[in-house]
């Protein structure tokens, strides 16, 4: 018997595991493969193969089921009553990349928008593609307020591994040469349209600390080589880019960091895992493995590497720290701080203001950019011309201008004509008026009471426990969103807009599709989980790399800081194993 358990536990061992396979489990498998380790990727989900699986990726309209892809109410009531939350983009054409919320619940005690994607590559097949540096202000602002606590690095720690990401992934964009909106490694901007273009000139003139950029985005414009060889190519504008690209055009695990993974020859993917505990080795001061639930065969087994990264996004993250005890760890996995959980952030949204550009009747637009404009913050930036003293931070705007052709754009054309036949055709021929709109995306502070907990009443389809979420925004975040609508309707009247609208639409915490904070990093392991290479301070050979480790939001889209802290760790874990650290 203890010939069989020591051939079990041989062919099971790895030099590393990795938890997830989204953005960060993309690019932890890459770095660390690619570094020589043997390493097995973890995904709770179904497997997705690039290519092979994206089922609707050019399916025209008439070929769906239902018109316009909406899915039936009654569908969405039983298995979508949250994922429905994010509107259009959970239809027919997303819906096998959504959960379905009766099979995994949880319970909001504050409303939260929990949106989730399991399978392998997770929601990067849907995320925004957002792509933006936090700055050195970002990086500073904890410890120059007095916020919960101080970043253990600088901005200066992690520019070369923003770059390193960068010119894998691809991004597109332009330079903008300011301090608190850092340049980085760029292939050519998309264009503005004509509006776009008219609106940078006249805003800026009358706002010129207000800068209008073209948003910075993980498409591909000019491939590299490297690029090319992986089998992907040039955006090919249809922006449909959340039913997963064939083309590889924008960058997603599958088609990316799991691509150069597997090709080293260092890769094992086990789809259907579900990680439900960290296996700690009392004697050895370490983490030995992982145990995981078989999603198909029910069964436990047990997974066994020098190394553990934890890239199962912030949530499930910190789930498997809360849920794996021993007397070692009482409270959870490193949580001596009481942590843990707590400190959840995410991006507010849903506030800003629309106008209409009635002069440009005459033109119209080739393709369609799956990207928009961006203004980077301009509130406290340090100095007494920006700083504001009902708020602290900041905030940017996304947004753009387009003529409607789509019942769900911006000027819900072609009303009471759905369907199919002469009268939408007729309808659709000349397109709307030209809209423009700008949303605010503000950061969220971390308070300590925003916390997700384990929920061992609740169960879930497995029979696991569930999270339990209380999240919500305060005055600080109510104040800036008041600044966001007024500051957007200035810039659209000052462009020469008619019809200026300002809306706050009301935002529960979640929508954002961020969630950060619920392991946060820092300087003293008394106040946080992870130490200034995102190892749990309490043991150093599990490195926790996605959102739970961030100590502050920013107001930029995160992805890019979680890939380039994750690269940072990989290369970290390697040498430390090398010298035998960890």
């Amino acid at each position: 018997m203890a010939n069989l358990n020591g051939r079990a536990r041989r062919k099971n061992t790895y030099d590393a595991i990795v938890v997830g396979s989204g953005i960060t489990g993309g690019i932890a498998a890459k770095e660390l493969t690619q570094k020589g380790l043997k390493v097995l990727v973890l995904e709770r989900g179904r497997m997705v193969k690039h290519l092979e699986d994206y089922p609707t990726a050019v399916l025209d309209p008439w070929q769906t089921q239902y018109p316009q892809g909406q899915l039936p109410e009654a569908e969405l009531q039983a298995h979508y009553q949250v994922q429905r939350r994010t509107n259009y983009t959970m239809t027919e054409y997303t819906r096998h990349f959504f959960v379905k919320d009766d099979e995994h619940p949880y319970t909001e005690e504050n409303r939260f928008d929990w949106i989730r994607g399991y399978h392998v590559g997770g929601r990067s097949l849907t995320w925004g593609r957002q792509s933006y540096r936090h700055s050195p202000l970002d990086f500073e602002g904890n410890a120059r307020e007095g916020i919960a606590v101080d970043w253990p690095i600088r901005y200066e720690d992690l520019a070369p591994w923003y770059e390193h990401v960068e010119r894998f992934i691809g991004v597109s964009g332009q330079h903008e040469g300011l301090a608190h909106f850092p340049d980085g490694h760029y292939q050519p901007a998309m264009e503005m349209n004509c509006v776009e273009k008219a609106f940078k000139a006249k805003s800026e003139a009358r706002f010129p600390e207000r800068r209008i950029s073209m948003g910075r985005t993980a498409h591909l414009t000019d491939p590299t080589e490297e690029q090319l060889s992986l089998g992907r190519t040039k955006c090919q504008y249809r922006n449909m880019c959340i039913r997963g690209c064939p083309f590889g055009g924008y960058y997603s695990s599958n088609s990316g960091g799991l691509v150069a993974a597997e090709r080293t020859g260092n890769l094992v993917i086990r789809p259907n895992s579900i990680v439900t505990e960290l296996i700690y080795d009392a004697k050895a001061g370490k983490a030995s493995g992982v145990r995981i639930l078989d999603a198909e065969t029910k069964q436990d087994e047990e997974f066994y590497a020098d190394v553990v990264f934890l890239c199962a996004s912030a949530f499930n993250s910190a789930w498997i720290m809360m849920n794996s005890t021993s007397s070692r760890f009482e409270n959870g996995f490193g949580n001596a701080s009481d942590q843990l959980g707590r400190n959840i952030m995410d991006h507010h949204l849903g506030v800003g203001a629309t106008g209409e550009a009635p002069e440009f009747a005459d033109m119209y637009y080739s393709g369609r950019r799956p990207n928009g404009i961006y203004v980077p913050r301009f509130r406290n930036l340090g100095d007494e011309a920006t700083k504001r003293n009902d708020y602290l931070r900041g905030f940017g705007y996304q947004g753009g201008a387009a003529r409607s052709t789509w019942d769900r754009d911006l000027g819900n054309r072609a009303k009471g004509t759905k369907g199919f036949g002469a009268a939408r055709k007729a309808a659709l021929t000349q397109p709307g008026p030209w809209t423009m709109g700008l949303g605010g995306f503000g950061e969220i502070l971390p308070y300590a009471d925003n916390r997700i907990t384990l929920n061992r009443d609740k169960k879930d389809a497995f029979g696991l426990p569930t999270l339990s979420i209380n999240v919500t925004m305060r005055e600080n975040e109510m104040a800036m969103r008041r600044d966001m609508q007024n500051a957007a309707a200035e810039m659209l009247e000052a462009a020469g807009f008619k019809n200026v609208k300002g809306h706050d639409g009301g935002f529960s915490p979640g929508l954002g599709i961020h969630e950060m904070g619920a392991a946060r990093m820092g300087r003293d392991p008394k106040t946080s989980v992870l130490n200034a290479h995102n190892q749990v301070h309490e043991c150093t050979n599990v490195y926790v790399t996605d959102g739970a480790a961030m100590a502050s939001a920013s107001c930029v889209n995160p992805s890019l800081t979680y890939m380039a802290l994750t690269a940072r760790a990989a290369d970290h874990a390697v040498k430390a194993r090398k010298r035998g650290d960890i």
